[in-house]
């Protein structure tokens, strides 16, 4: 008690004391280990920095002790060091983050100038006359077949050696053969000498050895042209080899950059998958900047509220005050005291003003960071357009390299035209070939009828023979040597021939292992090909999945556009709810200024206050908590909410603006009958110019009204001719249908499709019922929000006009209370008229509770409208649900016609199988015909042994000569008949070939009809697209057109509250006009007949212009009812045309689905071309081999005739040479 006496009530231990309040003071708080001489190097740190005053605490011996207020002081420096603390850390967490942010903006500016630079080369490339060049003369290049032609060149190669080798080994023959001929000859001339006689047979000897000779000198100068011309050819063969080589290594170093390309466009797809990463990260960083920018929101929402608060505890305090003035009039003394009260509370007043301002320059700087969070939320916008366009740029460069590929498939039919005319020439070679082997016919055919003459020939010589057998004995020692000589000719000639034949199958098993290569590269092949054609069509399905996140940043670019633009109005709200806060904070201080000497005893109230004030805070805190994670919620179901829902919401808040202009207006209405019913004190100038503003209104809003109808008839026109467009583009899709249905569509792609769309219905059914559930809450909670609002406006101004009339009221009193010292009979006059005052007051209180209760009832009719505004929002919720019902059943409707496409396709598919199996059993056919010429030719080659072993039965029996020849002859017909039989298989072939190629000309035609449609298709979907844009044109056109309307309305809206205003200030005048004429009634009493008669005149007047005014008024409810039912038909119009344009736009997303699959059957329709393009290749190949192994048949057929004319010859000879040998006997 001692202590307080003397001024220091307040007091805190010293380690407390150190605790709490070290951080003003950090290094004397750690200078000693002693709380106390802590404490007191604090304070006086405190002092030294002129922060409290010595006078202001004493530091005791276990406590430290502050005078009234100190305290404070202390814990508002404290929160100062607080303050500074945490924006200290904010700023180096702010710097921290724009550091990294300026990191990532380089990386991302060092990529894009890598990006720009690659397009840059790419653009300069491919305007590059040398790599125009390139692409022109690639397609002309033999680069698809350089595996084939190596291996058929590797083939041709070792034939030409194997048939060198045995044209070498030929020649060597007959070089031994000469050289024996020529020791025989030598002999012979020796022999000659010495019987020194010669004979005529030996002369004939000779004659046939040098014409043996001239023969074997000719096959020797036509072996070596031959050789000659196999070595010319094989130079040939190693260039073109060298070629085949080189173009292989192109072919490799093609397939090498087309790896690396491909590997570049994986880099390039994972860099966008990084940047779709980031910007999907930056889209959640401004969700939260969202998120911070909503909790401010409710914050100023919280500071609006104490303030309203603060209002209303100071209409309490206005009404205390009222309370006092009874008391105030009592005593002198007692007033005294109060302004020594009222000074006290006039500092705390001020202190209360200073945090007023502290708190609003608080808002100022969050409003300032909200405004720089747009900016960088503007920025990053930015940023993600440019990410957009770089896409697009990509988007762009992917189809080039489609257009390159079709490209290049156009080039690869020119290659297969040119392949065709080169088979044609084929075809010619082969008919030269037949002529040539008819020729041979004819030629066989004259040896033969050679022989049947040398046949009967010997037959005679045989029947001479018979009779001179006696003269045969002499000479028979000569023939056995000669014969002897004659089976060594034959044994050599015979394992030539067997040489030939070993080489001849070790030929055909190297060309069959070359063959079973061939196949395994062609299936390597294959399935690169296969590899290849799986690539493109992941990168079309890349390409396409791009399109659709493009598409999808697009709208979220839009919706973060339209919440920017939203959040832009809130602010510009905020600004103009934070001026009107600003004015009335002035207003609310001049009043504190005016009432600083009436209020004395508000102190012990605000205690009380304080209290209350302390739960409605946390009250109102905890409502903030529940509102944040409620905006959180919300938060996170408006990302997935569609333009359905927006549009919701226009019509909506459309629809509540309307009908609060409505409600305003009728209230309006409301306010100037009572007014005019009541009063009349309205002039006929007044009247007039009023009747001028809402004439002025009425034609405002005729126009507006006729701009709308002009705007709905223009919508209706457009509506038309997209209805004629869908119609014609459903004919076109028709028909493409019909068209497609021909194609192979896979179920397995169908089954998806379907699933997709099932899981999309239901993905978006959840979403409707969400949205819905969302705008049901949402719409409730703004309706609250926004009746509470008007409520506290209103009721504020109610209480501004109050405290007016209390201020005036007060300075009256206080100049009377001056006076009051003069005479008690002034005194009692002032009593009397401070009561007049008071029953006055206490009328106007009892007209401000009636206005209360007006209010009220106002507010009841408002609650009803919002359940009348919340039954058509369900109505329209209702009609929403009902659309989404037909748009299931027409995407029902939809999935029917894609099985009943599905059925037809299983259909062709079905066809094209059997097609197939027919293919299939030609090439077994074919391969039969194969196996038969090949049985046929080990046939052959088993008769040539045969007539090898014949030949050598010929040689050793000479006498069985004759049976064994007709024996020969029936071997040889029966091997015509077979040559007739393959020659018969190979003309049955090349018909097959020619029916091949009238099937792949089939083929073609098809292909260029395909293409052809898949033109038209393109061209289709053109048109389609630019429908669509001219439809979205359309509907923005639409859209602006109704944010004008919107505009004009509010524009009316505000003409209504200025007219509103001007009627408040009127009938402001018009009370103070009836004060002033009270007052001067009671003053000037000998006026009252004067003002009996001008009461009168007024009494006349007022009735006239109320039946003129309720004539007005009339008028104008009825202009507005008419204006009411043309805005409700246009607002039904609007409705109806917008959802014409949803319709129409779910039709143009319907189109562009069908228009895709249209895509991709063609891209199947590709696929299938290609592969029967690859069996007709494999076909031609096989064909190919074929006429190779029928060619190596008839050079072998050719061989061996060759040997059986040399038989023959040799065998003509000996027959010649015994006759001779006979006939010298004989002489």
């Amino acid at each position: 008690i001692r202590i307080c006496r003397k001024g220091f009530p307040n007091r805190t231990l010293h380690p407390d004391f150190v605790q709490r309040y070290a951080i003003l003071a950090a290094k004397e708080a750690k200078s000693s280990k002693d709380p106390k001489v802590a404490a007191g190097n604090i304070l006086q740190s405190l002092v030294g920095k002129k922060r409290l005053d010595e006078e202001q605490f004493r530091i005791g011996h276990t406590k430290v002790f502050f005078k009234a207020g100190v305290v404070a002081h202390m814990e508002d420096l404290r929160d100062e060091k607080l303050n500074d603390i945490i924006t200290g850390f904010q700023c180096a967490l702010r710097a921290y983050t724009s550091l990294c942010d300026a990191a990532d903006r380089k990386r991302q500016l060092n990529s894009y100038i890598v990006l720009q630079r690659n397009i840059r080369s790419w653009c300069i490339l491919r305007t590059w006359d040398w790599f125009l060049l390139f692409g022109k003369l690639k397609p002309q290049l033999k680069c698809g077949k350089m595996a084939e032609e190596m291996g058929k060149m590797a083939e041709q190669q070792k034939s030409l050696e194997a048939a060198a080798n045995k044209l070498e080994a030929e020649r060597k023959a007959k070089e031994e053969a000469y050289n024996k001929l020529n020791s025989d000859k030598s002999k012979l001339l020796e022999q000659l000498e010495m019987t020194k006689g010669g004979s005529a047979a030996i002369e004939e000897k000779l004659t046939r050895l040098n014409g043996a000779k001239q023969e074997l000198e000719k096959g020797l100068n036509d072996i070596g042209d031959r050789l000659s011309e196999q070595e010319d050819r094989n130079a040939d063969l190693e260039k073109q080899r060298r070629k085949a080589q080189q173009e292989v290594e192109n072919m490799k170093k093609n397939i090498e950059s087309v790896d690396s390309s491909l590997l570049k466009s994986q880099e390039e797809k994972l860099a966008k998958e990084n940047q779709i990463r980031s910007l999907q990260d930056e889209m959640n960083a401004q969700d939260e900047s969202v998120g911070k920018l909503n909790k401010e929101k409710k914050h100023l929402e919280e500071v609006a509220r104490q303030l309203v608060d603060d209002l209303q505890a100071e209409e309490a305090k206005m009404a205390q005050a009222n309370r006092l003035k009874t008391k105030l009039e009592q005593t002198l003394d007692e007033m005294e005291e109060s302004v020594d009260r009222e000074k006290r509370i006039r500092s705390d007043t001020e202190k209360a003003k200073r945090k007023v301002e502290s708190e609003l320059k608080a808002a100022q700087e969050n409003q300032e960071e909200m405004t720089k969070i747009k900016q960088e939320a503007e920025a990053s916008l930015k940023k993600k357009e440019a990410d957009m366009h770089a896409l697009s740029v990509r988007i762009e460069d992917e189809q080039a390299m489609a257009n390159r590929l079709t490209r290049q498939s156009k080039e690869n039919a020119a290659r297969i035209i040119e392949i065709e005319d080169e088979l044609e020439h084929e075809r010619q070679t082969r008919a030269k070939a037949d002529r040539a082997r008819a020729e041979l016919q004819r030629e066989l055919d004259d040896l033969n009828d050679r022989l049947d003459e040398q046949n009967n020939h010997m037959q005679v010589q045989l029947e001479l023979n018979k009779k001179k057998d006696s003269e045969l004995i002499k000479s028979r020692r000569d023939l056995e040597e000669k014969n002897m000589n004659h089976e060594d000719q034959l044994a050599s000639i015979r394992k030539k021939n067997n040489d030939t034949i070993a080489d001849l199958t070790n030929q055909l098993d190297g060309l069959q292992k070359n063959k079973a290569k061939i196949d395994k590269e062609k299936g390597t092949l294959q399935k690169e090909l296969d590899d290849l054609c799986v690539q493109v069509d992941q990168e079309t399905k890349a390409r396409v999945e791009q399109e659709r996140l493009a598409k999808q940043y697009e709208i979220q670019v839009a919706e973060l556009q339209h919440k920017v633009d939203e959040q832009s109005r809130q602010i510009a709200d905020y600004t103009s709810s934070k001026g009107r806060l600003a004015n009335d904070n002035g207003d609310l201080l001049r009043q504190v200024e005016e009432l600083e000497v009436q209020l004395g005893t508000l102190n012990r109230s605000k205690a009380a206050l304080n209290s209350q004030l302390t739960e409605a805070k946390k009250a109102a805190e905890d409502e903030t908590h529940e509102r944040q994670d409620l905006n959180a919620t919300c938060k996170n179901l408006e990302h997935e909410i569609d333009q359905c829902h927006e549009q919701l919401e226009e019509e909506i808040n459309g629809k509540d603006d309307i009908q609060r202009q409505l409600s305003r207006i009728n209230s309006e209405i409301s306010q100037w009958k009572a007014r005019y019913e009541g009063e009349g004190l309205v002039g006929a100038d007044e009247l007039e110019d009023l009747k001028r503003k809402q004439m002025a209104r009425v034609m405002d809003l005729q126009e507006a009204l006729s701009a709308a109808q002009n705007k709905v008839i223009s919508l209706e026109k457009a509506k038309g001719r997209l209805l004629q467009d869908t119609e014609d583009a459903r004919s076109d899709v028709d028909r493409h249908l019909t068209v497609i249905a021909s194609l192979e569509k896979k179920q397995r792609a169908f089954d998806k499709i379907v699933e997709d769309w099932k899981r999309k219905v239901d993905d978006i059914q959840k979403e409707i019922d969400a949205t819905t559930r969302d705008s049901r809450s949402t719409s409730t909670e703004v309706f609250k929000l926004r009746s509470a609002m008007d409520n506290l406006t209103e009721h504020i101004e109610t209480l501004r006009r109050e405290n007016k009339g209390y201020s005036q009221e007060i300075r009256d009193l206080t100049e009377q209370i001056g006076q009051g010292g003069r005479t008690y009979h002034d005194v009692q006059k002032c009593v009397k008229r401070l009561e007049q005052e008071k029953e006055e007051l206490q009328h106007a209180l009892d007209e401000a509770e009636a206005a209360l209760e007006a209010e009220e009832s106002k507010v009841l009719r408002s609650q009803i409208e919002v359940q009348q505004i919340r039954s058509e929002i369900e109505k329209r919720i209702q009609e929403k649900e009902e659309e989404f019902e037909n748009t299931r059943k027409n995407h029902q409707r939809a999935l029917e016609s894609i099985q009943a496409s599905l059925e037809t396709e299983t259909k062709s598919k079905a066809e094209l199988l059997r097609a197939k199996k027919k293919l299939e059993s030609d090439i077994n056919q074919l391969e039969i015909a194969l196996d038969h010429a090949n049985k046929a030719n080990v046939d052959a080659q088993k008769n040539l042994k045969r007539l090898f072993d014949q030949v050598k039965e010929l040689q050793s029996q000479v006498d069985e000569e004759q049976r064994r020849r007709e024996e020969i002859r029936e071997n040889y017909l029966s091997a015509e008949k077979r040559l007739a039989v393959a020659l018969a298989e190979s003309d049955d072939l090349s018909n097959r070939i020619e029916a091949a190629e009238k099937h792949k000309k089939q083929l073609e035609i098809d292909q260029g009809e395909l293409k052809s449609q898949n033109t038209e298709l393109v061209a289709n979907n053109a048109a389609l697209s630019a429908m669509k844009r001219k439809v979205e044109n359309d509907v923005q056109i639409a859209r602006n057109e109704l944010d004008d309307i919107l505009n004009e309305l509010k524009v009316s809206e505000e003409r209504s509250r200025k007219a509103a205003a001007d009627a408040d200030r009127l009938s402001e005048e018009v009370r103070q006009e009836q004060e002033h004429a009270m007052h001067v009634d009671r003053q000037r009493k000998g006026l009252e007949l004067t003002a009996k008669e001008l009461q009168q005149k007024i009494d006349d007047a007022e009735r006239a212009m109320a039946q003129f005014g309720q004539k007005a008024l009339s008028k104008v409810e009825e202009r507005i009812r008419v204006l009411d039912a043309e805005f409700h038909s246009e607002q039904r119009r609007h409705q109806e045309s917008i959802k014409g344009v949803v319709k129409q736009e779910r039709r143009a997303r319907e189109l562009q689905f069908q228009v895709e699959e249209d895509k991709k059957a063609f891209d199947r329709l590709q696929e299938m071309v290609e592969k029967l393009q690859q069996k007709i290749r494999v076909q031609k190949r096989q064909i190919e081999e074929a006429e190779e192994v029928a060619t190596q048949n008839l050079s072998k057929f050719r061989q061996i005739q060759l040997a059986l004319e040399n038989a023959e010859e040799r065998a003509e000879v000996a027959e010649n040479s015994l006759v001779r040998m006979r006939g010298q006997k004989r002489v």
